[in-house]
């Protein structure tokens, strides 16, 4: 065997390629940050495009900068045009026209899994959109999704109804959320508190299904929407069904929450811990070879 043939890599395939279009959290917990490490760490290649810049800590949002459009557009082209992307997430849109011009780069470039967090409500409650941006929103990227993951009070703002207080009402928002136009929603349970387990509505074109996990207390939970939906279009990168990909994020993110009191991060609410599956190895000193 020759020495050429010995330093022959292993063929293997490509890892898949997921791409997040959204703001980035100067504090790494949410946003682009949490969707690269959730990206990384279920096994897919993350790349990105940032649509706003956020001063941001475990405590708060403290200014937003938004990325120009034509730059928001420039970073598209650069990954498509050189990249394979299997999925895209789409997280953080300001307004109107940046939804517009990333609808229109996803109807250009086509990527064969597009999954959208709508982030719409601030923790407090408050829209962080518009109503006008909500509608550009329904009318030209939601139709164009696979799937959308919103929480409850975003499903309350996509439907115009009351924000669900029980399993019951959640059940009571399926047909408005059906009738916006993706493939299938992902209602998130997870602002019912009381219940003892975190209960996610996966809603099909025909049927739907309780997707549930044990809910872990914890106040380290910042950055848990956008970690959710970069696991599924991870999974879904790497050839899952939508199903399957829904079943391995949920599991994901549910874990990430439980090991998150390992980490201590902040003063507020910390992060989830992406990156719990690692151990940390020991550290071994090599013997010194004899001369």
């Amino acid at each position: 065997m020759t020495l050429n043939s010995e330093l022959k890599p292993l063929a293997s395939e490509a890892t898949p390629v997921v791409l997040t279009i959204a703001g980035s959290d100067s504090g790494g917990g949410a946003g682009i940050q949490a969707d690269i490490k959730a990206m990384s760490a279920t096994g897919s290649y993350a790349c990105s495009v940032i649509t706003a810049i956020t001063s941001q800590n475990t405590l708060g949002v403290s200014a937003i900068f938004p990325i120009p459009l034509d730059h928001v557009e420039s970073q598209i082209d650069a990954v498509f045009s050189d990249l394979n992307v299997v999925a895209v997430k789409v997280g953080m849109l300001a307004d109107s026209s940046i939804i517009q011009v990333v609808a229109r780069k996803i109807k250009q470039y086509q990527p064969k899994f597009l999954v959208l967090d709508p982030v719409m409500v601030a923790t407090s409650g408050d829209l962080l959109l518009e109503q006008s941006a909500i509608s550009t929103l329904k009318q030209e990227l939601i139709p164009l999704a696979d799937i959308i993951t919103p929480n409850l009070p975003e499903g309350a703002a996509l439907t115009g109804k009351p924000v669900p207080e029980s399993e019951a009402e959640m059940t009571a928002m399926i047909d408005e959320l059906r009738a916006l136009g993706s493939k299938a929603v992902l209602l998130k349970g997870g602002h019912l508190e009381e219940d003892e387990n975190s209960n996610d509505l996966l809603i099909l074109k025909k049927s739907d299904q309780l997707i549930s996990a044990k809910r872990f207390l914890t106040k380290n939970t910042h950055g848990t929407g956008c970690t959710l939906s970069s696991a599924i279009a991870s999974y879904l990168a790497q050839g899952h069904s939508l199903l399957e990909a829904v079943k391995l994020g949920k599991a994901y993110i549910s874990q990430a929450i439980a090991h998150a009191d390992e980490l201590d991060i902040g003063q507020g609410h910390g992060p989830v811990h992406h990156f719990y599956q690692l151990k940390q190895s020991e550290s071994v000193q090599p013997e010194a070879a004899d001369a």
